[in-house]
């Protein structure tokens, strides 16, 4: 059996769907496939925080400046592959860092 993961990152609104659908479209077998339902996904809102530091170049904000940013936290589950769609989602991904969460999990 293949194991299986639960991804979990977050983004900024505007780029929830896009980054989405396009893990939905190169991994059509492996994220956000449960049973006969293809493109599954729970997302929240939220706000997200952070402070860019000397060397960074923020997609949003200024380097030293506070920054809130209304987020959503996105999770899907992934078949496999999980290095595979994690590399992916750094190169499509809007932010420098991509703030995310893998768990393993069990069957049972």
């Amino acid at each position: 059996m293949m194991q299986r993961f639960k991804l979990v990152f977050f983004a900024p609104v505007s780029a929830t769907q896009p980054v989405l659908q396009h893990l939905f479209t190169t991994f059509p077998q492996h994220v956000g496939r449960i049973g006969a339902y293809g493109g599954c996904a729970f997302v929240s809102r939220g706000t997200g925080q952070f402070t860019p530091q000397a060397g960074a170049q923020p997609a949003i904000g200024t380097v030293g400046v506070p920054e809130r940013v209304e987020e959503d936290r996105v999770e899907v589950l992934v078949r496999g592959e999980v290095r595979r769609v994690l590399e992916e989602l750094k190169k499509i991904h809007p932010y420098e860092e991509v703030a995310y969460d893998v768990y393993r999990l069990e069957e049972l």
